[in-house]
Formats: structure tokens, sequence, C-alpha cells
């Protein structure tokens, strides 16, 4: 993870934690049922998060939804609520224990395999003996028969990183789950649920050092697939550590903003800003004072355009763009997509 990334993230958990967003009542289980709808919301399933607190809580099943969507759902809490009580121990994470992980998570969706080198069930946690690909004309995964061998080292490799990291360095701590989110899918040990297997096993690397978990949501799949393809192609796994921390930090955003809408706390006092922005840069206050005018319309905004801010604060969009390209600069706003799908937000 490249050092800016590491100081975005770390600023961005701070004031997270700052303010007290994962203190509310009930945060752990709700935020534990969002990160299980869209993990399963990856694999297709289409149970909303609302309808997996339902499922979860109530018993509550949906009749817009396949059976095996809700059970996808239930396994896969099931295996969280299982892992999350045993990482906590700190126990050798073992072949075995992947296999017990992997049969919660496939319990019920799981297919009876025959083939030519013996039978197996994915419902069973067994690893796989039969070559797969990553979808139609996509790259193969590694041989079967070299699974139970890399998985082995992939076991002891980890065990030796987790007596070994830092916990009091926080990046280091995301970077080693990204790594066994990686490593991991890459071997690709059995026929089914390998994605949900990995996103586990790194929010447990997550929770056991008391990080807050990652989310890959529905819509950053396009995105999340890419990476793991560039990685393997470019034999470069820094791009996808790289792509999971813009993810995180990028939802954390999201959260921040949603509570910040929530409790109508007030983000951006233009004075102060203004102010800051001329003694810190050497600004003029006329203009660090138009430059905090755009920075007071995104304070309560997820993301906006530079359309949007140009009309609203009734600046040329020129001026506007160059603006942002300079908030951009100085840090107080971070910018997403290219030419006129870009979208800003306050970092």
């Amino acid at each position: 993870m490249h050092d800016n990334l590491k100081n975005h993230l770390c600023e961005i958990l701070k004031r997270y934690r700052d303010m007290g967003i994962s203190r509310q009542i009930d945060y752990e289980k709700f935020y534990l049922y969002s990160i299980i709808a869209h993990s399963t919301a990856i694999e297709g399933s289409t149970v909303t998060e609302i309808e997996a607190q339902l499922l979860f809580d109530e018993g509550i099943t949906s009749n817009k939804r396949s059976l095996i969507e809700q059970q996808m759902n239930l396994d896969l809490k099931r295996a969280y609520d299982y892992g999350r009580e045993w990482i906590k121990a700190h126990e050798t994470i073992t072949v075995n224990w992947l296999k017990k992980l992997s049969a919660m998570v496939m319990a019920n969706t799981g297919n009876e395999y025959h083939t030519i080198e013996g039978d197996f069930s994915s419902a069973q946690g067994d690893l796989r003996k039969l070559n797969v690909t990553a979808g139609v004309g996509g790259r193969s995964y590694m041989s079967y028969l070299k699974v139970p061998t890399k998985l082995q080292e992939f076991c002891e490799e980890l065990n030796r990183r987790r007596k070994t990291v830092d916990v009091n360095d926080i990046p280091a701590v995301y970077e080693l789950s990204f790594w066994a989110h990686y490593e991991l899918v890459t071997i690709h040990p059995w026929a089914d649920g390998n994605g949900r297997m990995s996103r586990l096993l790194m929010n447990l690397i997550q929770m056991e050092y008391n990080v807050l978990p990652s989310k890959v949501k529905k819509e950053d799949k396009a995105k999340y697939i890419q990476a793991l393809v560039d990685a393997r192609e470019d034999d470069n796994i820094e791009l996808f550590i790289n792509c999971m921390a813009e993810i995180h930090c990028h939802h954390m955003v999201i959260d921040i903003n949603s509570y910040i809408r929530s409790t109508g706390i007030k983000v951006v006092d233009k004075p102060t800003i203004a102010k800051e922005m001329a003694e810190k840069w050497s600004i003029k206050p006329v203009l660090a004072d138009k430059m905090a005018d755009i920075l007071v319309f995104l304070a309560d905004k997820e993301f906006s355009t530079s359309v949007a801010i140009s009309q609203e604060v009734g600046m040329p969009a020129t001026t506007v763009k160059r603006y942002l390209r300079q908030l951009v600069g100085m840090g107080y706003v971070a910018a997403h997509g290219a030419n006129r799908n870009r979208t800003y937000n306050i970092v």
C-alpha cells in the first residue's frame, strides 16, 4: 500500500472513530449484516440488507427471493458468527479449520461432485478434485493436484505473518488481511464459495486485530474483480491491496457523510477553513473564501459534480474545476472517475 493511501486510510479511520459512528446502538450487528448481504450479492444473491436483517433477526423470509439466495445468506452468517468467536483466541489457522469454515459457508447450497479422481462435496468443505477457470474463457486456476500443498503453505505463511504483524500499525493489519484474501482466492481451494471464503477470512483477520472490517459491495464488483485479474496477470499483489484499501476508504467516507446528515453535524466552518487555507497554503483570502464555499457545499454530500457545484455556488464551471484541482492537491477534496463522470467529495 503506497504511503499516501496509508495516510488517507489512517485519517479517515481516525475521523470515523472520533465521530463515534461505531458506538451507535446495534452498530456492530447491522454492519455485519451489511457485510454478509453484500458478500452474497457479489455471488448473485438479490437479498437486500433489510431483507437480510429480517431473515437473521426474525426468521422472516421473502417471497421475492429464492430459497437458495436466503440459505446462502444464513449459511454465511453462521460462518461469520462461528469465525469471529474462534479468531478471538488467536488460534493457529489450519487447512482443516478452513475446510470446516467452508463447509459452513456452503452448508445448504453446496454440490456433490463425481470425478475420475473421486467424489467430493463442497457442502462438506472438501477441496476440489477438478480444475476450474475464472469464467468462460478466463484464466485457469492452479491444478487441483497442487491445492493441498499450496493451502498448507498458505496457512503456515499466514500464521507466521499473524505472529509478526505490528498490531498498532493499522495499514499493516489491513495489508495482511488483503494479502490473505488474495492468496486464498488465487489458490481457489474449493469448487464453490471461494470468493465468500476469501472475504470472510479477510474480515476475520481484521476482527482479530480490532480494525473496522472491509465491505465489498455489489457496486464494487467490477472494480474488485478487475483488480484481482490485473494483480494475477501482472504478478503484482499491490494492485489488489491498493484497490481494497481504496474501496474501504470510499465506504467509510459514505458512512461518515450519512452519519453527518442524520445528526446534523456541522463539519465545515467556513471562516475557520478559509483562514487555514490562506495561512497554510499562502492563498489570497478572497480566493480561500471562494474555495471554502465549495467545501461547505460538499460537506453534506456523498459526492457531487463540478456542474452541480457551479450551479450552487454561482461560479463559472471552468473556475470551479480549477479550484477543485487545487483542493484535491491540498488534500481537502478527493476526485473519483474521469472527465464527464468525475465526482468529488470531502476528504
